[in-house]
Parts: C-alpha cells; sequence; structure tokens
C-alpha cells in the first residue's frame, strides 16, 4: 500500500441478493477501496461476484454479531414485502430483524452503519413541490410498508444518538428499477396472473390519472452509487433523499408505453386494489395505493450538495429498463431475482395464495 493511501475496507451487507443489493454488491466488486464484501442472505444465491463472499442468515433470528466482527461497514438492506398478508412476519423481518443488525453492529463496533430507509417512511405530503428530509417521518398509517420504514426510521434515529461512536447513515430512495430485478418485481408487486403480451410497448390499453398518483424513481445502479459514496466518506451522516427525474405520473408513463390515460378517483384505485388483493388475484394490498397517492416528492438536494451525487439515468429510463425486462423475464440467480421462480413457482403461488409467501 503506498502511503498516504486509504486502507482497503470491509463491507458487510444485509439483504445482498435482492434489487438494492444486488446493484450495490456489483458496485463495490468495482470500487478499489472496498477489497471484500460479505453478502448476507437467507438462501444461498448461485452467483459469484468478485471479492464477494455469501453468508446464508436470517436477520430475524441468527445470530449477527460473528458475521459483522471487523466490518468497515454494515449496509442494512434486508427487508421483506411480502407476505403481504401476514403482517407478523414482515414485522419479524423489517422491524425486530433491523433492531437484531443495529445492537449487533454496536455491539461489533463496527465503523459505520448505512441503513436502507425509502420515501416510503415520510408523511403524507405535496405533490406539487419539494420535501427536504425535515419532512416528518411519520409514515402512511394503512401501509404496512410504510409504518415499518417509519418504525426503523425512528430506531435508527435513536442509535445514532445512544451511539455517537458509531457513523450512522441512512438514504431514502424513491422506486428502484432495473433489469435484473424484473421477476422479482413481478413476483411482489403483480403476481402470477399478469399476462405477459401485454407487457409491451404500444399495447397497454391505457394508464390511470389522478393528481396525486405521481412519483419519483430511480435506477438501481444509482441507488448502488450513492450507497458507495456513504459508505466511502466518513462524514456522511443522517438522511439523503435519492431520486432521478423526470417524477412519474399517469400522463408520463402514458406517454413512455404508448397508452392512453383516463382519470380514476381515489375510491376507485383502492377500491380495485383491495377487491382484487382480497379475491387473491394479485399480491399488492391496497395500502401501496394510499402510499403512492400520499407519499411525498422528495428534494435531493443534501445527496448532491454533500456527496456529489448525481443519478446518471432518469427514472423514465430506469422504468422502461424495468418494463422490458418484465416481458422477457430478466433476472438474477439470487433467489429473490431469479427468472426460474416462474413457471412451476407461479403454479405454487396460486395453490397458496398470491401474496401469501415470502420471497
Amino acid at each position: 500500500m503506498r502511503s498516504g493511501q486509504p486502507p482497503a475496507m470491509r463491507v458487510v451487507i444485509t439483504g445482498a441478493t435482492g434489487n438494492a443489493g444486488s446493484a450495490l454488491v456489483r458496485r463495490l466488486a468495482a470500487e478499489p477501496r472496498v477489497d471484500e464484501i460479505i453478502g448476507i442472505a437467507r438462501r444461498l444465491p448461485a452467483w459469484e461476484v468478485d471479492k464477494t463472499s455469501w453468508r446464508v442468515a436470517d436477520v430475524s433470528r441468527d445470530r449477527l454479531e460473528p458475521l459483522l466482527d471487523g466490518a468497515d461497514a454494515v449496509v442494512h438492506l434486508a427487508w421483506l414485502i411480502q407476505p403481504s398478508r401476514d403482517e407478523a412476519t414482515t414485522w419479524a423481518t423489517n422491524v425486530d430483524g433491523s433492531r437484531r443488525v443495529f445492537a449487533a453492529a454496536a455491539a461489533s463496533r463496527v465503523g459505520a452503519l448505512v441503513y436502507a430507509s425509502s420515501v416510503g417512511a415520510y408523511a403524507p405530503g405535496p405533490k406539487d413541490r419539494l420535501v427536504g428530509e425535515s419532512h416528518p417521518v411519520t409514515g402512511i398509517p394503512t401501509s404496512f410498508y410504510s409504518r415499518h420504514k417509519a418504525i426503523v426510521e425512528a430506531e435508527v434515529m435513536a442509535l445514532q444518538d445512544t451511539h455517537p461512536e458509531l457513523r450512522v447513515a441512512w438514504l431514502r430512495p424513491g422506486l428502484i428499477f432495473q433489469r435484473d430485478a424484473a421477476s422479482g418485481i413481478r413476483r411482489l408487486f403483480a403476481g402470477p396472473l399478469l399476462p405477459s403480451p401485454l407487457l409491451r410497448r404500444g399495447l397497454v390499453p391505457v394508464i390511470p390519472r389522478h393528481p396525486r398518483l405521481r412519483v419519483q424513481g430511480i435506477h438501481a445502479d444509482d441507488v448502488a452509487d450513492a450507497y458507495r459514496r456513504v459508505i466511502l466518506d466518513q462524514t456522511a451522516s443522517g438522511p439523503y433523499n435519492v431520486a432521478a427525474d423526470p417524477v412519474l405520473d399517469g400522463p408520463a408513463v402514458a406517454r413512455l408505453l404508448g397508452a392512453r390515460t383516463v382519470p380514476v378517483p381515489r375510491a376507485a384505485l383502492r377500491g380495485a386494489a383491495a377487491a382484487s388483493w382480497r379475491a387473491r388475484l394479485q399480491p399488492t394490498s391496497p395500502g401501496w395505493v394510499d402510499l403512492g397517492l400520499g407519499a411525498p416528492l422528495m428534494d435531493c438536494g443534501r445527496a448532491h450538495g454533500e456527496l456529489g451525487w448525481r443519478p446518471r439515468r432518469t427514472a423514465a429510463e430506469a422504468f422502461l429498463e424495468l418494463f422490458d425486462g418484465m416481458r422477457e423475464r430478466a433476472g438474477l440467480p439470487t433467489p429473490p431475482l431469479d427468472p426460474s421462480t416462474g413457471g412451476p413457482g407461479r403454479v405454487r403461488e396460486v395453490l397458496t395464495g398470491v401474496g401469501g409467501q415470502s420471497r
């Protein structure tokens, strides 16, 4: 090592085989200042990446301290979106599991803890202007995902206060898109009954339009770059909003897909989601509609100014990459993203109840 060169880092990632986790593993594997990556997942992937070794552990029950020992940074990404019909299971991983990771990081005296929060942690906010990181983080009460994110944000803020020796930072991304996550996202949010022939530009007939159905997206590689910057910047702490332009609303998505828009009232949007979810036709509970309509649009100025971070792809490009990947059954050889979970796996999902299985 040359004199004055910073020491190489050992980074541990929970949830390393999912959407954001897979992108972060790739990004850190290409980072000269990182020489070792430990990927923690509930199931061992058939995926080999430079500098990366895998450990099987469930954050909700397994002992974590030995896995974090000697880490310069721990990135906590492990999170369950399904089973949407069993909040006890999602709570065990999302809330209790996060608490266990935070406690293990403090006990192991790691250098930094970086947590994956979300725009979903925010209280309802405006859709006609941007909010900064000071916007209230109390969640959308009817969304279990949002409630869990808000609760865990309170935990990570408390950790920052009780363990000042531990550098703590967290990201609040918008919707995260990438081609490699297409099969996994399809299973999580659309379920096994979505006809693949419809997933083609020009064949989608209509897109719903509502003045509050406006969301922000971002490519997974750009999220990974933001995490990389937070890991490497020893001054980075606290929350950072990360999202790309443009805002995705009904007219914007319709233009991308060559579809037309139809105005749909909030009650109809929520009613359709609730009825199809109760009928087990799709796995997305109606709280996701409330989240989409309620979550504010974020100002990412802090990440731009302090981290020097800028997205390299637009939200429109990221969305189209995901959309095309869903039609083509794109994925990675990791359990959450593996396209081979289609076919027989989709039959099992129907038989066990759409939205009733953890992925």
